[in-house]
Protein backbone atom coordinates (compact mmCIF):
# COMPACT_ATOMS: atom_id res chain seq x y z
CA UNK A 1 0.00 0.00 0.00
CA UNK A 2 1.69 3.52 -1.55
CA UNK A 3 1.97 5.70 1.66
CA UNK A 4 1.73 9.42 1.20
CA UNK A 5 3.38 12.21 2.95
CA UNK A 6 1.41 15.51 4.15
CA UNK A 7 3.14 18.70 3.66
CA UNK A 8 3.63 21.48 6.72
CA UNK A 9 0.56 23.50 3.89
CA UNK A 10 -1.41 20.29 4.56
CA UNK A 11 -1.27 19.28 0.84
CA UNK A 12 -0.43 15.76 -0.66
CA UNK A 13 0.73 15.10 -3.92
CA UNK A 14 -0.80 11.62 -4.84
CA UNK A 15 1.62 9.05 -7.39
CA UNK A 16 1.09 9.33 -11.34
CA UNK A 17 0.09 5.86 -11.18
CA UNK A 18 -2.81 6.39 -8.26
CA UNK A 19 -4.46 9.29 -10.91
CA UNK A 20 -4.21 7.30 -13.57
CA UNK A 21 -6.34 4.46 -11.49
CA UNK A 22 -8.69 7.01 -10.59
CA UNK A 23 -8.81 7.99 -14.65
CA UNK A 24 -7.69 11.71 -12.96
CA UNK A 25 -5.65 14.31 -15.99
CA UNK A 26 -4.01 16.82 -14.74
CA UNK A 27 -5.65 20.23 -13.83
CA UNK A 28 -9.13 17.83 -13.32
CA UNK A 29 -10.79 18.21 -9.71
CA UNK A 30 -11.51 15.04 -7.16
CA UNK A 31 -14.04 14.44 -5.34
CA UNK A 32 -13.87 13.33 -1.45
CA UNK A 33 -16.17 11.66 0.57
CA UNK A 34 -15.62 11.28 4.69
CA UNK A 35 -16.87 7.77 5.63
CA UNK A 36 -17.77 7.33 9.38
CA UNK A 37 -14.86 5.22 10.04
CA UNK A 38 -12.51 8.11 9.61
CA UNK A 39 -11.65 6.56 6.13
CA UNK A 40 -12.07 9.08 3.29
CA UNK A 41 -13.06 7.87 -1.01
CA UNK A 42 -11.74 9.31 -4.02
CA UNK A 43 -13.16 9.55 -6.83
CA UNK A 44 -12.37 12.04 -10.31
CA UNK A 45 -14.83 14.85 -10.19
CA UNK A 46 -16.72 14.45 -13.07
CA UNK A 47 -19.50 17.77 -14.14
CA UNK A 48 -22.78 16.95 -14.29
CA UNK A 49 -24.25 17.12 -17.95
CA UNK A 50 -26.23 20.42 -17.96
CA UNK A 51 -28.38 22.34 -20.41
CA UNK A 52 -25.81 25.14 -19.79
CA UNK A 53 -23.11 22.51 -21.07
CA UNK A 54 -24.29 21.62 -23.98
CA UNK A 55 -24.92 25.18 -25.00
CA UNK A 56 -22.03 26.24 -27.57
CA UNK A 57 -20.76 22.69 -27.93
CA UNK A 58 -21.11 22.77 -31.41
CA UNK A 59 -20.16 26.83 -31.87
CA UNK A 60 -17.61 27.34 -35.01
CA UNK A 61 -18.33 23.84 -35.94
CA UNK A 62 -20.08 25.43 -39.07
CA UNK A 63 -20.95 28.00 -40.79
CA UNK A 64 -24.05 27.61 -42.60
CA UNK A 65 -27.02 29.18 -40.43
CA UNK A 66 -30.29 27.62 -41.03
CA UNK A 67 -33.29 29.62 -41.23
CA UNK A 68 -36.46 28.80 -39.27
CA UNK A 69 -38.12 27.44 -42.00
CA UNK A 70 -35.03 24.83 -42.65
CA UNK A 71 -35.36 24.20 -38.53
CA UNK A 72 -39.29 23.55 -39.00
CA UNK A 73 -38.73 21.21 -41.82
CA UNK A 74 -35.82 19.55 -40.47
CA UNK A 75 -37.95 18.58 -37.09
CA UNK A 76 -40.84 17.51 -38.84
CA UNK A 77 -38.72 15.36 -40.87
CA UNK A 78 -37.39 14.01 -37.74
CA UNK A 79 -40.58 13.11 -36.69
CA UNK A 80 -41.67 11.64 -39.63
CA UNK A 81 -38.51 9.60 -39.09
CA UNK A 82 -37.27 10.42 -42.70
CA UNK A 83 -33.87 12.05 -43.25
Amino acid sequence: MPTLTVTTRGQVTFRKDLLQHLGIEPGEKIEVDKLPDGRVALRAARPAATIDNFIGLLAGKTRKIATLDEIHKAAAAGWADQK
